[in-house]
């Protein structure tokens, strides 16, 4: 970029009146980061980087923290912090405000943290003496401090599996408040979580579409127990993080191949995941080697992040349109989600992604054993004409039982995390039980990620962020969460609101073709 067209984009970002101070000061400090030369690559990998093939996500040319941290707090709280002068706390107010000041100093792509920490295992030794009264109040200020001092909807805490009383109080506020931000998920095991909880999380999803489901045996398997679960769907080691989320677009892979679809995965598809994986190292190395932010940052010096517990994360999207393309050019069309052909290309498709990202070593990724995590990328607010990650296109999901059956085969390969949002009729407030059905029945089917939103409902589940319909009534006027801003784009873009609505009421398989 010439010096002229620097000026024009930093003055763009200076006048933009929709930008708050904060939003403001995040794009110029992207723009100048942006002035350095990107990471030096071959010239195929360039030109695939130019073309949209791939992408780095808008990570800035010259990486100087890891896109996303997950700090160790457990031990924060157990130590206290020589950094911020503060001793290990002994009651709960003590606890949550070493936290709040901690979270003020976590580093992140969005500039917020995105990981407050698994909050139930966190504040519950400090919960004993308090009554249910008292713990509902101090929790409920907490909570509303976490959405107005870090106003960015990627910003997730994590509770579960077992039952507590921080965790049904966390809930409740939730559905108080009705905020974006914390962003919840709750970690669901079949053995020890007990209904109660999982009722109790459907009831808050049928007011703010949160939390978010995992399945937490799935995610031990593959991460051990110290995991966290962050920004879109993004599971994570503890005391780490990931360096960089890269990512590959099936749907401009398939349109440069020139064969038939049985030899995509071998030639054309290989070469791209080896120019993504290309991209991934290089960024890596800029910065565990050039920028200095292992050897400088506190938080690493205390012990809660270290190098080794990083890794990388490799994404994928527009599979849908993949599979619509090659069986298109084959002359059997077929879509994803609705024939069994096309169905079964799209899992040989992943399945052939994940064994060849499983075979590339990656420098300083020692947290997955020198290899970077697949991961189903839930898309930019850029993106036009391509459905996110591995998910059935925007408005043709097939019914319900139908859409688990044909998303559960890819769970199993996305470690960091996989998106498919089902959109589910507003009677799940009178029925949650259903919701407990169909959030158990999907796991056992496989499901590591289950996501509900609910239709007409306040808060849109954009992927793994939501943003509430009132704050994208007014985005012109600016908006106080900078996650609005992406979750307009994508709203409009990707045709949100264009979901189909899965009916939870009746007993019938499939009400509308009468099975």
């Amino acid at each position: 970029m010439d010096l002229d067209a620097h000026r024009r984009e930093v003055r763009a970002i200076v006048v933009d009146r929709t930008l708050t101070y904060r939003q403001r000061i995040q794009a110029l400090a992207l723009a100048a980061e942006n002035t350095l030369g990107p990471p030096i690559v071959s010239d195929a990998c360039r030109t695939a980087l130019d073309d949209g093939v791939i992408g780095d996500l808008h990570e800035g040319s010259f990486p100087h923290r890891p896109r996303y941290t997950l700090p160790d707090y457990a031990r924060a709280l157990t130590l206290g912090s020589d950094f911020l002068e503060l001793a290990s706390p002994s009651d709960f107010d003590d606890a949550t405000t070493l936290l709040l000041a901690l979270y003020g100093s976590v580093p992140s792509i969005t500039g917020y943290p995105v990981w407050f920490g698994d909050l139930d295992r966190l504040l519950e030794p400090f919960a004993a003496d308090l009554t249910d009264a008292e713990l509902h109040h101090r929790l409920r200020r907490f909570w509303i401090l976490l959405d107005r001092l870090f106003p960015d909807a990627f910003a997730h805490a994590n509770l579960g599996p077992e039952d507590g009383r921080v965790a049904r109080a966390a809930l409740a506020v939730h559905r108080e408040v009705r905020q974006v931000v914390p962003n919840l998920t709750l970690r669901v095991d079949p053995r020890t979580t007990p209904d109660g909880l999982l009722l109790d999380a459907v009831r808050t999803i049928a007011v703010v579409a949160q939390p978010h489901l995992v399945n937490h045996p799935i995610m031990v398997a593959d991460l051990g127990e110290r995991y966290g679960v962050v920004s879109c769907y993004n599971s994570l080691p503890v005391g780490g993080g990931a360096h960089t989320l890269v990512r590959l677009d099936l749907k401009q892979a398939a349109v440069r191949h020139t064969g038939d679809a049985g030899s995509f995965a071998a030639t054309t598809l290989a070469t791209y995941v080896d120019l993504t994986a290309e991209l991934m190292i290089a960024r890596i190395r800029r910065l565990v080697e050039e920028s200095g932010f292992f050897e400088s940052s506190w938080l690493v010096r205390e012990g809660l992040l270290s190098l080794d517990r990083f890794t990388a994360m490799f994404g994928l999207i527009g599979l849908a349109e993949c599979v619509e393309t090659l069986l298109e050019r084959d002359g059997r069309p077929g879509r994803y989600g609705h024939d069994r052909h096309a169905d079964e290309l799209a899992h040989a498709i992943v399945r052939s992604v994940a064994a060849r990202v499983a075979d590339i070593p990656v420098p300083y990724c020692e947290a997955t054993g020198g290899r970077a995590l697949l991961h189903s990328q839930a898309g930019l607010e850029s993106d036009r004409g391509v459905t996110a990650g591995t998910r059935v296109a925007v408005g043709s999901e097939p019914p319900l039982y139908d859409h688990v059956r044909v998303v559960a085969p890819n769970h199993a390969l996305f470690p960091s995390g996989v998106s498919d949002i089902m959109r589910l009729d507003e009677t799940i407030a009178d029925n949650p039980q259903a919701g407990v059905d169909i959030a158990r029945g999907a796991m056992a089917a496989g499901m590591r990620d289950v996501t509900f939103e609910v239709a007409g409902g306040e808060f849109v589940r954009v992927t793994g962020f939501l943003v509430r319909r009132c704050d994208l009534d007014r985005i012109d006027d600016g908006v106080r969460h900078a996650s609005t801003v992406l979750g307009a784009g994508q709203f409009t873009n990707m045709h949100l609101d264009e979901r189909r609505v899965q009916r939870v009421r009746s007993h019938e398989l499939d009400p509308r073709s009468g099975r």
